[in-house]
């Protein structure tokens, strides 16, 4: 695969949603793909910044959504699902994702990053640490709401 270029996506075209449509199974079995219209929403939110790596030719290979708010202590910023494609794992395309979101977290004024990523995933979890992200001791606690 030749070189990924990384870009915000400002607005949702079919290409967007058809990216969606094929990486969202890749990351998660519980969570169906977004469609138009939730994607838009996602897209239009001032928190969010959803990065997108195209290959070569120009298909969308992988995705990232940087989330970034404000709270009384100051500014904070999530990374949260990023996904690259099966057939583009391993050639570049997660390390420029998430090099454009701490870029971009860092233009916004944000001291830290923060994501989360499961034990069994272990090729993201070691290149996270290549990038300089820090395992904490910290407690993760979900809340089901009922409905």
């Amino acid at each position: 695969m030749a070189a990924v270029t990384v870009e915000v996506a400002g607005e949702v075209t079919p290409d967007l949603v058809a990216a969606f449509e094929r990486l969202v199974p890749q990351l998660s079995r519980s969570s169906p793909p977004p469609d138009a219209g939730t994607l838009a929403a996602v897209v239009a939110n001032p928190s969010n910044t959803v990065f997108v790596a195209r290959s070569g030719d120009q298909t969308i290979v992988g995705t990232l959504t940087l989330v970034v708010f404000r709270i009384p202590t100051g500014a904070r910023a999530w990374i949260e699902d990023v996904v690259v494609d099966e057939s583009a794992r391993g050639q570049g395309a997660a390390s420029a994702l998430t090099n454009a979101a701490v870029a971009r977290a860092a233009e916004l004024g944000v001291r830290t990053v923060d994501l989360t990523s499961r034990p069994s995933r272990e090729d993201a979890n070691r290149l996270y640490q290549k990038l300089g992200f820090v395992k904490r001791e910290t407690n993760v606690y979900r809340y089901d709401v009922p409905g």
